[in-house]
Protein backbone atom coordinates (compact mmCIF):
# COMPACT_ATOMS: atom_id res chain seq x y z
CA UNK A 1 0.00 0.00 0.00
CA UNK A 2 3.42 2.75 0.87
CA UNK A 3 4.40 1.84 -2.34
CA UNK A 4 1.10 2.97 -4.81
CA UNK A 5 0.73 6.21 -1.97
CA UNK A 6 4.42 6.77 -2.55
CA UNK A 7 4.69 6.27 -6.14
CA UNK A 8 4.01 9.50 -8.96
CA UNK A 9 2.19 9.90 -11.29
CA UNK A 10 3.94 10.86 -14.77
CA UNK A 11 3.46 14.18 -15.76
CA UNK A 12 2.79 15.31 -19.65
CA UNK A 13 5.55 17.08 -20.85
CA UNK A 14 5.92 18.85 -24.18
CA UNK A 15 9.59 17.65 -24.94
CA UNK A 16 9.74 20.44 -27.65
CA UNK A 17 11.62 22.46 -30.04
CA UNK A 18 9.91 25.69 -30.88
CA UNK A 19 11.53 28.56 -32.49
CA UNK A 20 10.89 32.51 -33.81
CA UNK A 21 12.19 34.91 -36.02
CA UNK A 22 11.56 38.08 -36.53
CA UNK A 23 11.52 39.52 -39.37
CA UNK A 24 10.94 43.27 -41.44
CA UNK A 25 6.98 42.80 -41.74
CA UNK A 26 6.22 40.62 -39.18
CA UNK A 27 7.23 37.67 -36.53
CA UNK A 28 7.12 33.87 -37.39
CA UNK A 29 7.23 31.36 -34.76
CA UNK A 30 6.76 27.30 -35.11
CA UNK A 31 6.56 24.38 -33.38
CA UNK A 32 6.36 20.36 -33.02
CA UNK A 33 3.78 18.63 -31.88
CA UNK A 34 4.78 15.68 -29.68
CA UNK A 35 4.18 15.59 -25.82
CA UNK A 36 5.64 12.63 -23.74
CA UNK A 37 5.18 10.55 -20.18
CA UNK A 38 8.19 9.42 -19.52
CA UNK A 39 8.57 6.97 -22.64
CA UNK A 40 5.30 6.84 -23.55
CA UNK A 41 4.70 9.17 -26.65
CA UNK A 42 1.19 11.30 -24.97
CA UNK A 43 0.24 13.17 -27.76
CA UNK A 44 1.28 13.50 -31.32
CA UNK A 45 -1.56 16.58 -31.93
CA UNK A 46 0.06 19.06 -28.90
CA UNK A 47 -0.81 22.65 -29.80
CA UNK A 48 2.42 24.52 -28.48
CA UNK A 49 1.57 27.65 -30.35
CA UNK A 50 -0.96 29.44 -27.83
CA UNK A 51 -2.71 32.85 -29.16
CA UNK A 52 -3.12 34.94 -26.12
CA UNK A 53 -4.45 38.30 -27.82
CA UNK A 54 -5.08 39.15 -31.46
CA UNK A 55 -1.89 40.37 -31.70
CA UNK A 56 0.28 38.41 -29.64
CA UNK A 57 0.90 34.58 -29.39
CA UNK A 58 2.71 32.27 -26.67
CA UNK A 59 5.15 29.07 -27.84
CA UNK A 60 5.10 26.20 -24.80
CA UNK A 61 8.47 23.98 -23.81
CA UNK A 62 7.88 22.22 -20.67
CA UNK A 63 5.15 20.61 -18.50
CA UNK A 64 2.09 21.03 -20.98
CA UNK A 65 0.04 22.07 -17.43
CA UNK A 66 1.68 24.66 -16.60
CA UNK A 67 2.05 26.05 -20.01
CA UNK A 68 -1.76 25.97 -20.26
CA UNK A 69 -2.74 27.08 -17.30
CA UNK A 70 -0.33 30.17 -17.79
CA UNK A 71 -2.00 30.87 -21.20
CA UNK A 72 -5.58 31.29 -19.43
CA UNK A 73 -4.05 33.33 -16.92
CA UNK A 74 -2.68 35.75 -19.77
CA UNK A 75 -5.26 35.40 -22.14
CA UNK A 76 -8.31 36.84 -18.78
CA UNK A 77 -5.31 39.26 -18.02
CA UNK A 78 -5.04 40.65 -21.17
CA UNK A 79 -8.90 40.81 -21.59
CA UNK A 80 -8.85 42.87 -18.59
CA UNK A 81 -6.35 44.99 -19.24
CA UNK A 82 -8.19 45.57 -22.80
CA UNK A 83 -11.39 46.46 -21.00
CA UNK A 84 -9.99 49.00 -18.35
CA UNK A 85 -7.46 50.68 -20.52
CA UNK A 86 -9.50 50.67 -24.05
CA UNK A 87 -6.52 49.68 -25.85
CA UNK A 88 -4.58 46.41 -26.72
CA UNK A 89 -1.46 45.59 -24.23
CA UNK A 90 1.91 46.63 -26.33
CA UNK A 91 4.11 42.84 -26.88
CA UNK A 92 6.68 44.08 -24.47
CA UNK A 93 3.96 44.71 -22.21
CA UNK A 94 2.25 40.78 -22.09
CA UNK A 95 5.99 39.78 -21.91
CA UNK A 96 6.61 41.88 -18.61
CA UNK A 97 3.58 40.57 -17.20
CA UNK A 98 4.27 37.17 -17.84
CA UNK A 99 7.46 37.75 -16.44
CA UNK A 100 6.51 39.24 -13.38
CA UNK A 101 3.92 36.06 -12.92
CA UNK A 102 6.52 33.52 -13.44
CA UNK A 103 8.98 35.53 -11.11
CA UNK A 104 6.26 35.75 -8.78
CA UNK A 105 5.74 31.83 -8.67
CA UNK A 106 9.57 31.40 -8.50
CA UNK A 107 9.49 29.20 -4.96
CA UNK A 108 6.63 26.94 -6.72
CA UNK A 109 7.96 27.65 -10.18
CA UNK A 110 5.68 26.98 -13.58
CA UNK A 111 8.01 24.53 -15.28
CA UNK A 112 8.50 25.97 -18.81
CA UNK A 113 10.42 28.03 -21.29
CA UNK A 114 8.28 30.22 -23.43
CA UNK A 115 8.31 32.43 -26.65
CA UNK A 116 5.86 35.63 -26.64
CA UNK A 117 5.69 37.28 -30.18
CA UNK A 118 3.75 39.75 -31.67
CA UNK A 119 3.04 42.98 -33.71
CA UNK A 120 2.08 46.33 -32.10
CA UNK A 121 4.10 49.11 -33.97
CA UNK A 122 6.29 46.70 -35.24
CA UNK A 123 7.06 42.87 -34.71
CA UNK A 124 8.82 41.69 -31.44
CA UNK A 125 9.68 38.93 -29.44
CA UNK A 126 10.91 38.09 -25.55
CA UNK A 127 12.10 34.95 -24.50
CA UNK A 128 11.10 33.52 -20.74
CA UNK A 129 12.42 31.53 -18.32
CA UNK A 130 10.99 29.44 -15.68
CA UNK A 131 11.32 32.31 -12.66
CA UNK A 132 10.73 35.25 -14.87
CA UNK A 133 14.23 35.93 -16.99
CA UNK A 134 13.22 38.29 -19.78
CA UNK A 135 14.64 38.88 -22.99
CA UNK A 136 13.95 40.63 -25.84
CA UNK A 137 15.20 38.61 -29.15
CA UNK A 138 15.84 41.01 -31.81
CA UNK A 139 16.59 37.76 -34.57
CA UNK A 140 15.55 34.23 -33.38
CA UNK A 141 15.48 32.28 -31.00
CA UNK A 142 14.90 28.20 -30.05
CA UNK A 143 13.19 26.72 -26.75
CA UNK A 144 12.92 23.30 -25.54
CA UNK A 145 14.97 19.88 -25.70
CA UNK A 146 15.20 20.11 -29.38
CA UNK A 147 16.70 23.90 -29.52
CA UNK A 148 20.82 23.47 -29.91
CA UNK A 149 19.85 21.96 -33.18
CA UNK A 150 17.34 23.90 -34.27
CA UNK A 151 19.49 27.60 -33.28
CA UNK A 152 22.60 25.63 -35.40
CA UNK A 153 20.24 25.88 -38.91
CA UNK A 154 18.77 29.65 -37.92
CA UNK A 155 22.37 30.98 -37.12
CA UNK A 156 22.66 29.62 -40.56
CA UNK A 157 19.86 30.49 -42.44
CA UNK A 158 19.18 33.64 -40.67
CA UNK A 159 19.07 37.10 -42.99
CA UNK A 160 18.53 40.85 -42.31
CA UNK A 161 15.29 41.74 -43.80
CA UNK A 162 13.96 38.69 -44.39
CA UNK A 163 10.50 38.75 -45.58
CA UNK A 164 7.61 36.50 -43.62
CA UNK A 165 7.37 33.83 -46.44
CA UNK A 166 11.63 33.19 -45.77
CA UNK A 167 11.58 33.18 -42.43
CA UNK A 168 8.69 30.66 -42.65
CA UNK A 169 10.62 28.25 -44.85
CA UNK A 170 13.58 28.49 -42.13
CA UNK A 171 11.37 27.78 -39.26
CA UNK A 172 9.85 24.96 -40.69
CA UNK A 173 13.54 24.03 -41.48
CA UNK A 174 14.95 24.63 -38.36
CA UNK A 175 11.66 21.99 -36.73
CA UNK A 176 12.62 19.56 -38.95
CA UNK A 177 16.58 19.22 -38.01
CA UNK A 178 15.34 19.05 -34.44
CA UNK A 179 13.30 16.66 -34.90
CA UNK A 180 15.49 14.52 -36.75
CA UNK A 181 18.03 14.02 -34.03
CA UNK A 182 15.91 14.88 -30.74
CA UNK A 183 13.67 12.10 -29.19
CA UNK A 184 11.64 14.39 -27.48
CA UNK A 185 10.55 16.42 -30.29
CA UNK A 186 8.22 14.79 -33.31
CA UNK A 187 4.60 14.46 -34.00
CA UNK A 188 2.46 15.39 -36.57
CA UNK A 189 3.87 18.21 -38.54
CA UNK A 190 4.89 21.43 -37.74
CA UNK A 191 2.47 24.38 -36.89
CA UNK A 192 3.38 27.71 -37.45
CA UNK A 193 2.11 31.34 -36.98
CA UNK A 194 2.66 34.08 -38.67
CA UNK A 195 1.99 37.45 -36.97
CA UNK A 196 1.70 40.84 -38.81
CA UNK A 197 0.32 43.81 -38.83
CA UNK A 198 -2.78 42.34 -39.62
CA UNK A 199 -3.28 39.60 -37.10
CA UNK A 200 -1.99 36.19 -36.39
CA UNK A 201 -2.21 33.15 -38.96
CA UNK A 202 -2.18 29.77 -37.99
CA UNK A 203 -1.08 26.59 -40.25
CA UNK A 204 -0.16 23.56 -40.08
CA UNK A 205 2.81 21.29 -42.61
CA UNK A 206 3.42 17.98 -43.19
CA UNK A 207 7.04 16.69 -42.47
CA UNK A 208 7.38 15.31 -45.58
CA UNK A 209 6.62 18.62 -47.36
Amino acid sequence: MKELIDEKPEIKKSGTTTVGIVCKDGVVVAAEKKSTMGYLVASKESKKILPIDEHIVMTTAGVSGDAQTLARYMQAELKLFKLQNKRKISVKGAAVLLANILQASKFFPYYVQLLVAGYDEAPSMFSLDAIGGLEEEKKFFSTGSGSPIALGVLEDGYKEGMGVEEAKELAIRAIKAAVERDIASGGRGVDVAVITKDGIELTTHDFKK
